[in-house]
């Protein structure tokens, strides 16, 4: 799953560059944002996965 949220935060980002260069600054900034939080989701999501493959272990 996470795989899939760092996929869709690559093309935010890439909408965000494209539509920066075109000149639509809020559509770059709504890019941005989503992006932004689709990482953090991502790196949360690994980080409880990890969490629990410890304990999973560690029992």
């Amino acid at each position: 799953m996470p795989g899939n949220l760092i996929y869709y935060a690559i093309v935010l980002i890439v909408v965000a560059l494209v539509a920066a260069l075109l000149g639509f600054g809020g559509v770059s900034a709504t890019a941005m944002s989503g992006a932004h939080l689709l990482v953090w989701v991502a790196v949360v999501i690994v980080i409880v996965g990890l969490v629990f493959a410890f304990l999973r272990r560690a029992s």
